[in-house]
């Protein structure tokens, strides 16, 4: 046998049967005395020969990418004798490769993320593509990788594929998403070469590069001196650009004349500083109070340490609201005395209250007798002076007590009431014994 490699070209579309090769015995003297004969995967379907010249032509067209070669068998055989001339042997037919193939991403599209702030050259993602095409011959699996959008943000190997930030510092704050579009092309990227593409989705995430900044250095509150001891009086809040932990932050009051007068806690949802009252306020003492507060975040990054301080401050007036207050009486309860058989309208004693407002109104004083009550004695509801109103007999009853309340002349309804304990003296001096005194109420 005399070989030469065979090759078949792929997708050939001629309209004649291609040239594969030829069989040849260093026997055949050409007179055509040898007869050629070809078996094997294809022969006589794909794959036909002259049997008097051994030329071998393909009838179809072939795709490498489905079957990359054939194996046959050849005899050359006498033609008269049918004796072989040579022995059967095996042989092979490539399929030879042209670049009928683009290049493909089977993962895409992509969605990835990358810190900001990251430091250029940071590594993203690597992509990678696949051709179909043969590696072994010519460039048509050669793969080369560029970028077709997303530049100047991000850059890629043509080699290998890696995705990379190109710029220093890219902040989240200023945009979060990135969309690049990634072209893969054979041939080694030359002109003529098949390409393929993919997008890659790319989220900037989030670290604590902004401190907290409350949106104003000064506020200013109102809370009416009636406010309850415990309770919430108002909200404040700083700004933080970051999300998630990296903007958690807690309020402090920092100093101020009012530190032991007010308290601030921190909604960890809303991250509002919640402040509240710690003391009864008084407007007649003092009608304002200043907080210095202090809002810092609570997750530090120490790489960006030179970005902070990661605090804020901001000073907050607190202005008091008056509010109408009842009178108050100048003693819880008020002990006094008289003597038995004493005269109607005997000065058992007085009781004084003062509006604690401001205005400082006049006040109106009365008994509070319930309906089916003996009334021994009657107050003066201008100056508070109680007077008998009966004759008192200190075998009978030794003690009364009297309820007195006091009122705004302008006021809808009364004080809180006040107790007077009126103790009869017998002709030999006081009794002795003391009732227990009941409290303001």
């Amino acid at each position: 046998w005399v070989w030469n490699q065979f090759f078949v070209l792929e997708e050939h579309m001629g309209p004649d049967p291609q040239y594969v090769g030829k069989l040849h015995s260093n026997s055949d003297k050409g007179d055509g005395s040898v007869k050629y004969i070809l078996t094997g995967e294809g022969a006589g379907t794909i794959f036909i020969i002259d049997d008097t010249t051994g030329d071998i032509h393909s009838t179809k067209s072939l795709d490498r990418e489905q079957k990359t070669h054939y194996v046959l068998h050849a005899q050359a055989i006498d033609r008269r004798t049918n004796k072989p001339l040579e022995p059967e042997s095996e042989f092979i037919i490539k399929v030879q490769d042209i670049n009928d193939n683009a290049p493909k991403f089977t993962d895409g599209p992509y969605i990835v993320t990358v810190p900001e702030m990251s430091d250029m050259g940071t590594s993203v993602l690597q992509v990678t593509a696949t051709d179909a095409d043969d590696p072994t011959y010519g460039n048509s699996a050669r793969v080369v990788y560029s970028i077709l959008q997303g530049q100047p943000y991000f850059s890629v190997d043509p080699k290998t594929g890696v995705i990379r930030t190109a710029l220093h510092n890219m902040d989240r704050e200023a945009r979060e998403h990135y969309s690049v579009v990634i072209q893969a092309k054979d041939m080694a990227g030359q002109v003529g070469g098949l390409s393929g593409s993919t997008t890659v989705n790319i989220t900037l995430t989030d670290v604590n590069d902004n401190p907290p900044r409350f949106p104003q250095k000064h506020y200013q509150l109102y809370v009416p001196e009636s406010a309850q001891v415990g309770s919430a009086v108002g909200k404040i809040k700083a700004n933080d650009a970051d999300t998630g932990s990296n903007a958690d932050m807690t309020y402090s009051i920092v100093n101020g004349d009012g530190v032991g007068v007010f308290s601030i806690s921190t909604d960890k949802d809303t991250r509002e500083g919640i402040l509240s009252l710690k003391k009864p306020l008084n407007y007649e003492k003092k009608k304002s109070y200043t907080l210095n507060i202090e809002g810092a975040n609570t997750h530090l990054d120490f790489r960006f340490s030179h970005l902070g301080p990661f605090k804020d401050a901001t000073m907050l007036k607190i202005i008091v609201g008056d509010v109408d207050e009842p009178p108050l009486f100048s003693m819880p309860s008020y002990i006094m005395e008289v003597y038995e058989n004493a005269k109607i309208g005997t000065i058992v004693g007085t009781v004084l209250a003062q509006d604690p407002d401001s205005a400082n109104s006049l006040v109106r004083y009365f008994i509070n007798y319930k309906a089916e009550d003996d009334r021994f004695f009657n107050i003066d509801a201008n100056t508070g002076t109680i007077k008998t109103s009966k004759v008192l007999d200190r075998e009978e009853t030794p003690w009364y007590n009297i309820t007195v309340a006091a009122s705004e002349n302008a006021a809808a309804a009364p004080s809180p009431s006040g107790f007077v304990h009126a103790r009869e003296m017998g002709a030999c001096g006081p009794v002795m014994q003391k009732p227990s005194c009941p409290r303001l109420v």
